[in-house]
Formats: C-alpha cells, sequence, structure tokens
C-alpha cells in the first residue's frame, strides 16, 4: 500500500510540473498575473525573458518525465525507479531555486510549495527503506 501510495504521489507531483510549463511558455495562467519564471535571479539577465521561459520549459518537462517515469516505475515493482526519482526531484528543487525572481513575495506561486514536496520525495527515496516500497 505504501508503495502506491509513494508512487501515486510522485507521478501526480510530476505532471504538476507540466502546468508550470505551460505557464513558462505563456500558454495559459495558473493565477492571474504570474509572471513566472520572468525576473530569474539567473538567467534573465543574461538571457532574457523569453530564452529564459524557454529554459524552464524544457527543464520542467524533464522533471515532468523523470518523476511520472520514476513513479510508475515504483508502482509496477522496477528496479529503476529510485536512481530516477532521485534526479528528477533533485532536478526539480534546483531548477525553482534558479527560476527565482529573488522576491519572498507568492513563493507558492513561484514553485516554493513545489521545492518542499520534491526535497520531502528525495528524503524518502535517499534514506528511506520501508519494507512497503520496494517489495
Amino acid at each position: 500500500m505504501l508503495r502506491f501510495i509513494f508512487g501515486a504521489f510522485v507521478v501526480l507531483h510530476g505532471l504538476v510540473h507540466l502546468l508550470y510549463a505551460g505557464q513558462s511558455q505563456r500558454l495559459f495562467e495558473l493565477v492571474p498575473g504570474m509572471l513566472w519564471p520572468d525576473g530569474s535571479w539567473m538567467f534573465t539577465r543574461p538571457l532574457g525573458d523569453v530564452a529564459t521561459r524557454s529554459l524552464a520549459s524544457t527543464a520542467l518537462v524533464l522533471a515532468a518525465l523523470g518523476l511520472a517515469a520514476g513513479g510508475a516505475g515504483l508502482l509496477v515493482k522496477l528496479t529503476w525507479w529510485r536512481p530516477l526519482v532521485i534526479g528528477a526531484a533533485a532536478l526539480s528543487a534546483v531548477l525553482y531555486v534558479l527560476f527565482w525572481d529573488g522576491q519572498f513575495q507568492r513563493l507558492p506561486d513561484k514553485g516554493g510549495i513545489g521545492i518542499l514536496i520534491s526535497v520531502g520525495i528525495l528524503i524518502v527515496a535517499l534514506l528511506a527503506r520501508w519494507p512497503g516500497l520496494d517489495s
């Protein structure tokens, strides 16, 4: 049961990244007035906002694919789920920090909660060796 809950949670967390990818490409607005990832402290100055949005979308799709595939791998008891989930969750946490605009207002809109979820997934995948997770 624990394997199913954690695997489904990881897949769903991955799918949320696709929403942010759509937001970053301006296909839709997740929240009215949300400009993420415009103003990224790391990328906007050297690349500009348009290139930053494209880079963010690409990274988000990669994280989404990794999390969804890793979570699905866990659900069907494939042995390679753990390194894929670890890599994708780490990518997720890092990319939201890199694409952050440096402002503390509206942190949930900028992936603040997603960072916490990704770190939680990392902790479980790295440290927890619960019997229900690998059996």
